[in-house]
């Protein structure tokens, strides 16, 4: 049946009279459209038969057809409604009003222009939208150097300027809350909507109530260490100055002890002066430089030693430097909050009693103090300031040293704003600063390098409110606690660990830009060295401060420590420097001296070396956030692992072996696999993320599971400029002379060949997941 009946009090009536009558019916299937005007009977003049119902009735094999009489009267809609939303109803009968064709036509007409007029007003809506809004650049264009153009043309030397005296006019209280928040709105300011305050409470080692003292027991003199004789003056006794020279972290407490010259407590140092006399519980006269300080004063440590007193030697500073007369403050923290070691300090979190870090008792004090306690006459001193000091053989000094800090609980706070990236937003290339000083110790670099990040978000947001977006997230990090052990990049770090693992693929360090007016140093994890070199070919403000200088694999200071060293993450930094003097000048920036405010305007007046590090340091981020193909070179790392072997008197043929099977799957993966970073027609979007998956990984293989004090764990970053070996190898070299045996450096082999061994395999399987994917399209 074409429908079923809809009243219950007309299923009840008989069959229609018309349609009951078999002449009628017979008729019917002979009907044609034209009959229409042959029907004049009652009740049918305002309806007539459809195509479709007529052709049904003429093959149905029904001899009932159970129609009922349909009244002019009747509205369809109320009757028919129900069946109507029936799939399989088809309507014998439809309504026609006389003049309907005309309706309809008038109705046709209406509707044909309604829409003819929003067609017409929707094109010129278009156009003139498209001609005022340009439409956001998409990944079909990701390198595009207008871009990177208009961005880096928006850094300017005097907008770094205004923002840096802007950041030193603000009064500091005791911590950095307040300068935190400032940060904060500067970046709100400029148009970064998610900046988010992040709060860890952390064990920090500050200053006692009094300056810590040195006294000479055969005189009984009392120095400050600076070299100032001790004194009741209240003001001199609350000095800033004396008070922030001291070594975070150390033991507390008084030692009195013959005091022993190590020079830079090498192991042949060592070695000489044990062979000599016993230093059990004596305290060591240090020279900073040449290795890390932690290695340093954990070889004394070990070698019996109760306290150590450090100063830098002249001869090993910059020429221009006058620091002879000023003590210093150093950290003995290797990062993090020392009571939650490897994990975050968040509520709840079990708090170690870590007071000390060492059971030395250190102490920074000035080269002029140190002269004093060698007896180097001071006219000596004045005429040739580049004699190395040393204590003389016949000379025997028993000092008392006092050492007074406090340890106690303060929040440090963290600034990370989000640019969420428009193509892959769970990748993240991280920009970071800090905002963390001691009483000006550092110098002023936290504002250089808090005005530089700011200039850089203040030059990219003009083009974010345009519509264009990095393909990957970018996060601006201002980091808090830096000089007290990278406190605040540490605690974060942790506390996202498992995220910032799978997530982050580079980290770009602004660590004091500018320390130095002599030379620019480029700094670059090996996949990232040839970006950071061609970046300098196109970005420099002055020529003739940065002629293309080269880019070196070596361990740097600050916040990059956490993700080089615990998540294998590509790193690169630019700063201007003074030349180094002497081959001892390696790790002289550990030392922290209070340096006036006036110094970073002295070494960069026009601001022009901050402007060309904000762009050099731009130009390496917009890359890395925007290009389709990470610009991570896999073959350099490669590379860089051999000439780590070379000349290596330790190295065995199963090493060099493992290290040329790496270079050979890294050319193959090089040569092979990286098409779609010059091909568009490789790009395909699968391809590309499984590509930069692997690229994202390449480091995280060299990462050792434990390292000397001081040593990075990363072991393609060298020591400093002056080696070429893998620092591990040579620290394990050094350790078999001072305790006559190869079991360490067995070990260290061990680590080494593991790790170059996981990166061959990381690369071989690389290889072969693109050839099983590219066999399963084929």
């Amino acid at each position: 049946m074409a429908y079923h009946k809809v009243n219950a009090d007309q299923r009840a009536q008989g069959h229609s009279p018309y349609l009951d009558n078999d002449e009628l019916q017979a008729t019917a299937l002979d009907l044609e459209w034209d009959m229409e005007k042959e029907l004049e009977e009652p009740g049918f003049d305002h309806f007539r038969l459809d195509s479709t119902a007529q052709h049904h009735l003429g093959n149905s094999q029904s001899p009932d057809l159970d129609l009922e009489p349909i009244q002019p009267s009747s509205s369809p809609k109320g009757r028919f409604q129900r069946l109507q939303e029936d799939p399989d109803y088809i309507s014998h009968y439809t309504r026609q009003a006389p003049k309907s064709n005309r309706c309809s036509f008038f109705r046709i007409l209406k509707v044909f222009c309604s829409a003819l007029i929003l067609f017409i007003f929707g094109i010129v809506i278009g156009y003139y939208a498209h001609k005022k809004c340009p439409s956001p650049p998409t990944s079909q264009e990701p390198n595009n150097p207008q871009i990177y153009h208009e961005i880096l043309k928006e850094i300017k030397a005097e907008n770094i300027q205004r923002i840096y005296r802007d950041l030193l006019e603000f009064p500091r209280g005791d911590d950095d809350a307040d300068l935190a928040v400032k940060i904060q709105g500067q970046w709100r300011s400029q148009g970064l909507e998610d900046v988010r305050l992040v709060n860890y409470s952390v064990l920090l080692d500050l200053p006692g109530p009094a300056s810590n003292t040195v006294t000479l027991q055969n005189s009984g003199e009392c120095f400050y260490p600076s070299g100032q004789q001790c004194s009741t003056d209240p003001k001199t006794l609350h000095s800033q100055d004396l008070l922030y020279s001291y070594a975070a972290y150390s033991a507390k407490g008084t030692l009195e002890a013959e005091l022993v010259d190590v020079q830079y407590g090498t192991i042949e140092d060592l070695i000489r002066i044990q062979a000599i006399t016993n230093v059990t519980k004596k305290i060591a006269l240090l020279k900073l430089g040449q290795s890390p300080l932690l290695y340093k004063l954990s070889l004394l440590e070990d070698a019996g030693f109760g306290g150590v007193l450090i100063y830098t030697d002249p001869c090993d500073l910059p020429k221009t430097a006058d620091l002879a007369d000023k003590a210093f403050m150093v950290s003995l923290n290797s990062g993090g909050d020392p009571s939650t070691p490897g994990y975050a300090s968040i509520d709840g979190s079990y708090r170690q009693n870590r007071l000390n870090l060492t059971t030395l008792l250190v102490q920074p004090i000035s080269a002029l103090l140190a002269r004093k306690l060698v007896s180097l006459p001071e006219d000596t001193a004045q005429r040739d300031r580049c004699t190395p000091l040393h204590l003389p053989a016949a000379g025997k000094k028993t000092i008392s040293l006092n050492i007074q800090s406090v340890t106690t609980y303060k929040t440090i706070s963290n600034v990370i704003g989000y640019l969420k990236g428009a193509v892959f937003p769970d990748r993240y290339v991280i920009i970071g600063s800090h905002h963390s000083s001691l009483q000006g110790y550092g110098g002023q670099g936290w504002a250089s390098s808090t005005a530089v990040i700011t200039a850089l978000l203040q030059a990219l947001m003009p083009e974010v409110r345009r519509g264009w977006r990095p393909d990957r997230t970018l996060l601006f990090c201002s980091w808090g606690g830096t000089a007290l052990g990278n406190v605040g990049s540490y605690e974060w770090a942790e506390d996202l660990r498992s995220v910032l693992q799978r997530n982050v693929v580079a980290y770009i360090s602004l660590h004091n830009p500018v320390t130095g007016n002599s030379t620019l140093r480029p700094v670059a994890s090996p996949s990232l060295q040839q970006l950071a070199a061609e970046s300098q070919s196109f970005n420099c403000v002055e020529k003739a401060r940065c002629p293309g200088s080269n880019v070196s694999s070596v361990q740097i200071q600050g916040d990059a420590d956490y993700f080089i060293n615990h998540l294998g993450v590509p790193a690169t930094q630019f700063s201007y420097e003074d030349i180094k003097t002497s081959e001892n000048s390696s790790f002289l920036s550990e030392a922290l001296f209070p340096v006036p405010a006036t110094k970073t305007e002295e070494l960069d007046p026009s601001f022009s070396l901050h402007e060309t590090i904000a762009k050099l340091t731009g130009q390496v981020t917009l890359q890395i956030a925007t290009d389709p193909v990470l610009p991570f070179n896999a073959l350099d790392i490669a590379l860089e692992v051999q000439n780590s072997l070379k000349g290596d008197e330790a190295g065995v043929p199963q090493l060099l072996a493992v290290a040329s099977r790496l270079r050979d799957t890294a050319e193959l993966f090089q040569s092979d696999e990286m098409r779609p970073a010059n091909d568009p027609q490789e790009r395909a979007p699968v391809r590309v993320r499984m590509l930069n998956d692997v690229l994202q990984g390449l480091e995280k293989s060299f990462l050792l599971q434990q390292a000397p004090p001081g040593l990075y764990r990363n072991i393609l970053y060298r020591l400093d400029d002056r080696t070429s070996q893998f620092s591990v190898l040579l620290e394990a070299l050094e350790h078999c002379k001072l305790h006559q045996s190869n079991e360490t450096m067995q070990a260290a082999l061990s680590e080494v060949l593991n790790s170059i061994n996981s990166a061959q395999v990381y690369f071989k399987a690389g290889l072969d997941v693109f050839e099983t994917a590219l066999a399963g399209k084929k």
